[in-house]
């Protein structure tokens, strides 16, 4: 056996279980996790898994010569693309995940190992996200990380990636679960985020090297975002929103789910006030989340908690938190002159206290507008 109690399978071996089928579910997983627990010797597994899969007895020897032939393949790819395969067996392969109903046979790694088991907290949302969402995800990010968990989300536009900048911006970790190969960058324009990700954090996939994201992967991989995590965020979700599968799969797993609320007028956040209804709890500071999880956050360093960013200038009495402001609201909310609006923004930009977005738009993101600085 193992050490992790778990029948002894090699990293080919995995590879090999886990190519016998690259279908719209997570129907092998489930079923090996069965399997493990009734047939001790490991070389009975594949058959056993073609079995429980339907496939017909005289279709096993080319599907397991094919798959073996594919994983050694896989393995040496991988290999040259400094991405690591961990098989649900290694003692390397984060426990909390292996809890789950369907953990995958194997993880594909690019980055750090050794923050998989840490504590983390998934934050998840819209693609298309306002700004106002955009900042939360930013702004909770940061301060999870700051107060030590890991952040967790799916590496997608909008909120995903807000999630994964704030936390780096934490000087905390990150770990985005993709929907493709760990050696493929999707979207294109995240190809500078997945870079800082990789070295700074890690990047985690239960599918091989140079696999395209095709759109059935991506419910499957919400099950590692919310297996990963002790709860998951959810901001911006609308009724069909992908993130409502992640927080059934949360919800599934014995995880918490918390929902950031919003406005009622589009309709943006039809799902995430859904999930309210049904119990979730409601979250608007870093301190709401941190409570949820009695976590206590090591203390942060006196210029990070002191949110000074803002008290030296007439925008800190008009920006609030997650509003977007062009130069001519500030202009006029403020009585400054259009120069001395931009010069502010510029430097209050640079110091991380503002972000910019398309159309002229200015939004508020300094620590001291998300519930202070005792977190």
């Amino acid at each position: 056996m193992s050490p992790t109690g778990q029948s002894p399978l090699g990293v080919e071996e995995a590879v090999a279980l886990s190519l016998l089928r690259l279908g719209a579910d997570a129907l092998a997983p489930r079923l090996l996790k069965q399997l493990v627990h009734q047939a001790p010797n490991a070389r009975d597994l594949p058959s056993r898994l073609l079995a429980a899969l339907g496939v017909a007895p005289d279709e096993w020897p080319a599907r397991l010569s094919a798959a073996r032939d594919w994983a050694r393949t896989a393995v040496m790819a991988a290999t040259l693309r400094d991405i690591h395969a961990i098989a649900w067996a290694d003692a390397a392969y984060p426990a909390q995940l292996r809890e789950i109903p369907d953990p995958p046979i194997v993880l594909w790694l690019r980055g750090d190992a050794k923050l998989l088991p840490q504590p983390s907290v998934a934050i998840v949302g819209s693609r298309d996200a306002t700004p106002s969402g955009v900042a939360a995800a930013r702004l909770l990010g940061r301060g999870l990380a700051e107060a030590g968990l890991l952040i967790v989300s799916g590496l997608a536009r909008g909120i995903d990636g807000a999630a994964h900048r704030g936390a780096l911006e934490g000087g905390g970790g990150t770990v985005g679960v993709l929907g493709c190969g760990a050696d493929v960058t999707y979207p294109r324009e995240h190809e500078k985020l997945y870079a800082e990700i990789a070295e700074r954090g890690a990047l985690v996939t239960e599918l091989p090297p140079g696999m395209p994201p095709l759109p059935n992967h991506f419910p499957l991989r919400n099950r590692i975002i919310s297996g990963l995590s002790l709860a998951v965020i959810v901001i911006e979700a609308s009724e069909k929103s992908g993130s409502l599968i992640t927080a059934k799969a949360a919800l599934d797993q014995g995880r918490d789910v918390l929902v950031v609320p919003g406005g009622i007028a589009s309709g943006r956040y039809r799902g995430s006030h859904a999930l309210i209804k049904d119990g979730a709890p409601l979250v608007e500071t870093v301190e709401d989340v941190l409570r949820e999880l009695r976590w206590v956050a090591p203390p942060r360093p006196s210029s990070v908690q002191d949110g000074k960013l803002f008290d030296s200038n007439k925008l800190g009495g008009v920006m609030a938190l997650g509003e977007t402001y062009t130069v001519d609201d500030l202009v006029e909310r403020t009585g400054m002159s259009a120069p001395a609006v931009l010069a502010e923004l510029g430097r209050l930009e640079v110091q991380g206290a503002v972000s910019r977005f398309p159309g002229g738009n200015f939004v508020r993101i300094d620590n001291s507008a998300i519930g202070g600085g005792d977190a």
